[in-house]
């Protein structure tokens, strides 16, 4: 399942009853307390017949006996909120059945039986979105991790596997289309107007994975032929006049197909693979067998309406829902302490095909600012955990950006250390090792382990340490020998005092300052607390390039001089490393200059610096636009936060945005000309012309800074001449911020054009919503009462509140304005849809990390929520960890 792609733009239950039933304190459960249920269901059947406001279920469960699990004389199934109509044991009606809280317990004396269960259900009042629920006339399901239960009893957990069989029954002029996991076996009409489809899966699944589709939709439809010649139907379901948006969405599936094929070896399994686009959805998408069902965010693509990150984002997570089918479906986890397992791993297989499909260097460096702006905030957090938690109070709170993005880093880390042709071997190992099975962390490094050769028992520290490791660089010069010695140190976080060292694979190069090339990189591992490494030949201390390609998720401190970074900036030859000067370049600058550290002569001296490394960027001809696009980036304020104890959030608005006034007033007339240059012609989706849409944004955002009335011309005209929405986009947000005439007219513009596009409409709250304008909080307080805004619609939820809370400025208002309407968002949204309200929490938790007077209001407000009465258990423990 993928999570929302970028948590600050809108992306990546029980009905309202459901939330008083939620117990104060929720259970906590623990991985070491797992044990194997006792039944196994090796067959299921579950009959459906359809209506948005009645929909029930018949089941019927073979169960026998597990003969790896103690013997239990009864059955229990999960429920939410369900009640059962009729209970049969071996076709006998039984009333011995009792209720345990929301479980269903059925008393089994013998050793196999036939369950037959019948519930009933309102989809139309499921605002949680989770089970089966209704969107916009159609049904659709959404059960990872636990929304199965929601929809009849079942033993809703990952390790029981059971090949299903489905009947849906429907009115035909309401649901024409009626889909589910594998492959449609049967279907035919009846003479009330309504119609069936029955559908088998032949491969064992956890209920997780179920899925069905029931509603008015088109499809675009082609085909694919495996490595092996077998032919693979494939279809991308939407609303009609959805379906010219979709063209992108299929050319992307092809492609993660072949890639999968030749990159590790796996070959789709069945005749079918659907994809739907659904518009009320928590997460982006989800890769229930054959059967995917996504956020229409992450389908609908067209010039006019998408950018090219959304072209991007579209790409990859389609990708990373299809490689989910072995990494994920064929091979799922145990239990959901294990859901790095899946998830980490199809992380890194997503981000891997994404670099493959364009610019490596790009995409790392892309990948890196997720990390260090949403997961290194979170190790360093009250959220902190490890990338297989140890507990948890409500799984849905685990999709995290740890268990995600660091699970990627992780794995890749491996790969780094084995070589991509030993991982290879490690992989195929590993699905042919657990084909079938419900797996653990343990069993894929195990796997990695056998396959490369490689001694992993001190490497399993990463799986069960939480924090992010700082690195300590030290370079000293011993005759002609180069010494680094490197420090380790990985933090203390919630539950975890004391910290192992880990082993950190660093990609080096030395570069000779006379010659300025370097001798060839070199991979070293650092295993211990202290560790220094050799280096002879070199009488001249070089210049050193760590941790290339970002070989590892640690932080480095090291004492370099300015001109050595400047020095990478501009001339190292790896693309992340001469990223990552540039970025240190910045960082320590503002850093000193918060702390107070700087003279005048030493900021005159850093912003020299900065100049020049930024001069350099922007004038380097050979450089690609795509690269020069991601080299103006600033680091964000949020990273900026990271480097310190205590931070002042208004402090490190007025320092970065100072320093990109005086880089823009400085570098005007250049930034004036690439804005130019990447100007005129018609539009295309290649590298060179993505790269002129990239930079041609980074020149307005300093423009807009250093000379706004000359922006809001620029921008103005952009706007209007545009023919793709990247370059809309861009025009819009460098104005949004800007108090001058153009910006309402602009803004009016947009919204005119795109009213009743959904997703463009959410592009033009979240833009208002992140603004750099004076007045940005007032301007959220109207659009949460704008016409098109709504809570029930998580998509548009996101697209201004989430977008609101990663705007620093208007988030971090003195008075604590912000604190309060984000917690009052929380609050309202809470009995709504409680997932989507728990991820506003950590925003507020970062209490701890702010200078007093804010972390006093931000903690009030959490203080606040927990006082309230009846929240989710979702909302519960996430407020409750940030309070600690």
């Amino acid at each position: 399942m993928d999570i929302a792609r970028n948590p600050a733009t809108p992306d990546g239950n029980p009905e309202m009853a459901d939330a008083a039933s939620e117990p104060l304190h929720p259970p906590v459960i623990r991985r070491e307390d797992y044990a194997p249920f006792p039944w196994l269901l090796p067959r299921v059947t579950f009959d459906f017949s359809l209506g948005l406001e009645k929909t029930r279920i018949s089941s019927r469960l073979e169960v026998v006996r597990n003969p790896d699990a103690p013997a239990s004389p009864v059955l229990d199934l999960h429920g939410d909120g369900l009640m059962p109509l009729e209970v049969k044991v071996d076709g006998e009606v039984i009333n011995s059945w009792v209720m345990a809280g929301d479980n269903l317990r059925i008393s089994l004396p013998g050793e196999a039986h036939l369950v037959e269960v019948v519930t009933e259900i309102d989809p139309s009042a499921n605002s949680q979105l989770m089970g089966l629920y209704a969107s916009n006339g159609m049904l659709c399901t959404q059960c990872e991790a636990e929304g199965f239960r929601r929809i009849t009893f079942f033993p809703d957990r990952p390790d029981v596997l059971s090949t299903y069989t489905v009947r849906m029954r429907g009115d035909k002029a309401q649901f024409p289309v009626l889909l589910a996991n594998g492959n449609c076996v049967a279907s035919g009409e009846n003479q009330d107007g309504s119609h069936w489809a029955e559908w088998h899966d032949p491969w064992p699944k956890p209920s997780y994975l179920f899925a069905l589709v029931a509603g008015d939709l088109v499809s675009r439809k082609d085909r694919f032929t495996t490595m092996n010649g077998r032919d693979v139907d494939l279809a991308i379901w939407v609303r009609e006049g959805d379906l010219d948006r979709t063209g992108h969405a299929m050319e992307s599936l092809k492609k993660a197909m072949k890639w999968d094929e030749e990159t590790f070896g796996r070959e789709y399994d069945l005749d079918l693979f659907n994809v739907v686009a659904v518009s009320d959805f928590n997460m982006g998408a989800m890769e229930n067998k054959g059967l995917n069902i996504f956020n229409t965010k992450y389908v609908l693509a067209e010039a006019d309406t998408a950018t090219d990150g959304d072209y991007e984002a579209i790409e990859g997570v389609i990708g990373h829902e299809y490689f989910h089918n072995w990494s994920g479906n064929r091979i799922t986890c145990r239990d959901w302490f294990q859901l790095s397992l899946k998830e980490g791993f199809t992380v890194l297989r997503d981000q891997l095909f994404s670099q493959d499909m364009g610019s490596e260097p790009v995409k790392r460096i892309e990948d890196v600012r997720v990390l260090r702006s949403i997961q290194f905030p979170e190790d360093s957090g009250p959220l902190a955990h490890p990338i297989r938690p140890d507990s948890y109070r409500e799984i849905s709170n685990f999709y995290t950006a740890t268990v995600y993005n660091k699970g990627a880093e992780v794995i890749r880390m491996m790969r780094t250390m084995a070589g991509e042709e030993r991982f290879r071997k490690g992989t195929d190992l590993y699905f042919a090792r657990h084909d079938g099975e419900a797996a653990t962390c343990e069993d894929f490094v195990k796997a990695i382990e056998d396959g490369t050769g490689l001694d992993l028992r001190q490497f399993r520290l990463w799986y069960s340490q939480a924090g992010t490791p700082k690195i300590i660089v030290r370079q000293e010069q011993d005759g002609d020998t180069v010494r680094l010695r490197l420090t380790q140190k990985v933090p203390t976080t919630p539950g975890q005092p004391d910290k192992q060292p880990m082993p950190v694979p660093l990609r080096i190069a030395l570069f000779d300052p006379a010659t300025e090339e370097h001798r060839g990189e070199e991979l070293i591992v650092l295993r211990d607390t202290e560790q220094s490494f050799d280096f002879p030949g070199y009488d001249e201390a070089p210049i050193i390039s760590i941790n290339r390609g970002f070989s590892a998720p640690v932080s480095i401190e090291r004492d370099i001089a300015r001109e050595d970074l400047v020095f990478l900036a501009a001339k190292d030859d790896d693309p992340f490393a001469r990223y990552e000067a540039m970025q240190d370049l910045v960082v320590s600058h503002l850093v000193e200059a918060l702390r107070g550290e700087l003279s005048a002569e030493d900021r005159t001296k850093g912003r020299a610096a900065i100049l020049q490394a930024f001069t350099a960027v922007l004038e380097d001809s050979a450089l690609d636009d795509l690269m020069r696009g991601e080299l103006m980036i600033l680091p964000s304020q949020t990273y900026l936060a990271e480097q310190l104890d205590i931070s002042d959030p208004q402090a490190i608005h007025r320092e970065r945005e100072g320093l990109k006034t005086w880089l823009a007033q400085q570098c005007e007339a250049l930034l004036e000309a690439l804005h130019d240059r990447a100007a005129g012609g018609p539009y295309r989706r290649d590298a060179a012309a993505r790269g002129l849409r990239k930079m041609r944004a980074q020149t307005l955002i300093y423009l807009a800074a250093g000379a706004p009335e000359k922006a809001a011309k620029m921008a103005a005209a952009q706007y209007h001449a545009a023919d793709n929405m990247t370059d809309r986009q861009s025009a819009l947000i460098a104005l949004a911020g800007l108090d001058v005439p153009e910006r309402e007219e602009v803004l009016q513009a947009f919204y005119k054009r795109y009213q009743g596009n959904a997703l463009a409409i959410d592009k033009w709250f979240a833009i208002q919503a992140q603004s750099l304008h004076p007045r940005a909080l007032d301007h959220v307080k109207a659009l949460a009462d704008h016409p098109d805004f709504t809570l029930k619609n998580p998509n548009r939820v996101r697209s201004l509140y989430m977008a609101f809370a990663a705007n620093p400025q208007a988030f971090h208002a003195a008075d604590g304005e912000g604190y309060r309407m984000i917690a009052d968002c929380i609050l309202a949204l809470d009995p709504i849809n409680p997932q989507t309200a728990a991820r506003f929490v950590p925003p507020l938790g970062r209490w701890r990390r702010t200078e007093p007077e804010r972390a006093a209001l931000m903690r009030a407000e959490l203080e606040r929520i927990a006082a309230a009465p009846q929240l989710s258990r979702d909302t519960f423990e996430q407020v409750s960890r940030s309070l600690g």
